[in-house]
Parts: C-alpha cells; structure tokens; sequence
C-alpha cells in the first residue's frame, strides 16, 4: 500500500475525535484528545469566537492525515534515494 501512514494516521484522527465526542466529559480522554489534536493547541487562541466542534474534529482528522502524507513522502524519498547509491 503506498499511502500506510496517510491512512493508518487518519485512522487515528477518526478514533480521537469518536472519543472525544462519546467521552469528552471525562478527564483523561479530553486530555488525550486535547494533547493529540494538533488543531486543538491552537484553539484558545480563538475561543472567544465559538468554533464549532466539528470544525476542530475535521481539522484534526486533517491535520492526522497530513502528518500521515508527510512521512509517506519521506519514506518513498528515503527508500529511492537508499537505491540510488546501491
């Protein structure tokens, strides 16, 4: 599969936000939730403006799958640049 960590880290997105949304009344899971969302570190910043959680759910979920594509596009140029100099 090309896209691994895209779809295995986007996963992960998926899960906090499901976790976060049935258990967002408990402690430890809006600490995971908030120490895990990316967006969620920049969300005091605009707090006075509402966001809507949904927002902060997709942007999460986003934020996931672009970490996921970052290290997939290191891995393929990692792997063709070790067989270059083979």
């Amino acid at each position: 599969m090309r896209y691994k960590y895209t779809s295995w880290l986007t996963l992960i997105g998926v899960a906090l936000c499901i976790l976060h949304y049935f258990g967002h009344e408990y402690d430890p899971i809006y600490l995971l939730f908030y120490a895990l969302s990316v967006p969620a570190w920049f969300y005091p910043i605009f707090k006075y403006t509402n966001i809507n959680p949904l927002i902060l759910y997709i942007l999460t979920i986003a934020s996931w799958a672009v970490i996921g594509y970052c290290i997939d596009r290191f891995a393929v140029y990692r792997h063709s640049h070790s067989r270059d100099h083979h």
